[in-house]
């Protein structure tokens, strides 16, 4: 079942009933009926298309953010800047589409070859709650300028947005049959993808999503593309001014309530600046990080998008806690119907603690001592995940070096990870396959193909 529950206020506010698997089997069908035609469309008649869903996205922006903030608590603010994001995502493959898909002439050595550009067919998408909108379109927009066409499977918690971005496409010029929402369950995903017609995947999503949705493809020899959790480190060499640092970094930590996959969840600080920087950052995260509700742009900490995710993260911070760690801030439940959580800071996490190998997917930040800069490096890569990484510092050489060594599928200096429409962003280890946005995001569900003139 689908369903919209207030997590401000526990109010359950509608329920969708799942699709029949007659209703998935139907949706199957329209988008291999419409990919023919689909592809069959000039590649500047498809990004003309994108780009005016690019013009629609900016209208609506207030409409979407209003149903994230209701259907998994996301600050207005934040679902504000969330749609600018995708904006930017449409408008980016609208423009660039057409160079991007261009044929590349190939140098080989007797004779002429041509590299050409094409897609493979009808792909399924199954989408997250944390990022409604923002991650539909990272999947969607270099698809369907390519020519594919989108069954899409969003969250269970997400069914208003889930129609409501269909609706911005069919006005944008998307054929009914190119792109098609479903309200599938997890149980009906693996019988879609075993059906021939459908000829890859995209997840973003848990890691163990990811290792069911992987081995399902892999069975049915089919593409997939992953995003999964992050543990992303922040490595802080030095600074020059502390107190913007803390701010930066708790900004960065409590966005989207922590529930950000590239979020910097752990954050690395030398010997010489540990103490005070914890003091700070959790003075910070105390005053700073008030409760309240997700559809005033005054709050500061809206709540997590259920009660199940609140009591998981509490759950997580009570062990780690009773594994030794240290409570510098926050870490309670808070009393109320809402999924609200205080901001959290611990330190003295080892990797004798649960909470040292995991991803915490909420309010809730590890700090910790670091005595040299190959320490901090070690620490950074020690984690079964690879998603992204941020290094602070003034020297920018040094933390080239630094980033240049850490495990991970994107590194921002100066910068607390993000997203961009035109650079490339995904993992490594357990935190996925494949990329997504800039010009890598357009070749994971293309066909390559040469052809020898």
């Amino acid at each position: 079942m689908y369903s919209v529950t207030d997590p401000a206020t526990g109010e359950l506010v509608e329920k969708v009933p799942n699709a029949t698997d007659e209703e998935v089997g139907a949706a199957i069908a329209r988008v291999h009926r419409g990919y023919a035609a689909w592809r069959a469309r000039p590649v500047a008649e498809r990004a003309a298309i994108v780009l005016r869903a690019a013009e629609l996205f900016a209208e609506r922006a207030d409409e979407l953010a209003a149903i994230m903030t209701l259907e998994m608590g996301k600050r207005i603010n934040e679902g504000r800047g969330e749609v600018g994001v995708v904006v930017d995502i449409f408008r980016y493959y609208g423009e660039r589409g057409p160079e991007l898909l261009a044929d590349e002439p190939l140098s080989i050595r007797a004779g002429e070859a041509v590299l050409t550009k094409e897609p493979i067919g009808p792909l399924l998408g199954v989408m997250p709650w944390n990022f409604p909108c923002y991650q539909v379109a990272r999947f969607v927009a270099p698809n369907l300028v390519l020519g594919n066409t989108i069954l899409l499977k969003h969250a269970s918690i997400c069914p208003r947005s889930a129609l409501a971005i269909e609706r911005v496409l069919r006005d944008a010029g998307v054929p009914p049959d190119a792109y098609v929402n479903v309200f599938a369950s997890s149980r009906q995903v693996p019988g879609i993808l075993a059906d021939p017609r459908i000829q890859g995947v995209s997840l973003t999503g848990s890691e163990q999503a990811g290792i069911s949705v992987a081995a399902d493809a892999g069975r049915n020899l089919k593409k997939c593309v992953l995003e999964l959790g992050g543990s992303d480190p922040l490595i802080v060499l030095d600074t020059d001014d502390l107190d913007e640092t803390v701010k930066i970094t708790a900004t960065a930590r409590m966005r989207n309530c922590g529930q950000s996959c590239n979020a910097p969840k752990r954050i690395i600080v030398p010997a010489g600046l540990y103490d005070e920087f914890v003091d700070r950052f959790a003075k910070r995260v105390t005053e700073y990080y008030v409760p309240g509700d997700p559809a005033d742009p005054a709050t500061t900490l809206p709540p997590l998008a259920s009660t199940a995710a609140a009591d998981e993260v509490a759950a997580q911070v009570r062990k780690a806690i009773s594994e030794g760690a240290t409570l510098r801030a926050g870490g309670h439940r808070i009393p109320g119907p809402g999924a609200y959580l205080e901001a959290t800071v611990l330190t003295d996490v080892t990797p004798e603690t649960a909470a040292y190998h995991e991803e915490i997917f909420g309010p809730v930040a590890l700090v910790f001592r670091a005595e040299t800069e190959e320490q901090a490096i070690a620490l950074a890569n020690d984690t079964p995940f690879g998603l992204g990484a941020s290094v602070f510092g003034t020297d920018r050489e040094r933390m080239v070096r630094v980033a240049r060594r850490l495990d991970a599928g994107m590194v921002y200096l100066n910068k607390s990870g993000g997203s961009e429409a035109d650079l490339p962003f995904g993992g490594i280890k357990r935190s996925g396959i494949g990329r997504e946005l800039g010009p890598l995001g357009i070749e994971e569900f293309m066909n390559k193909k040469p052809i020898r003139l």
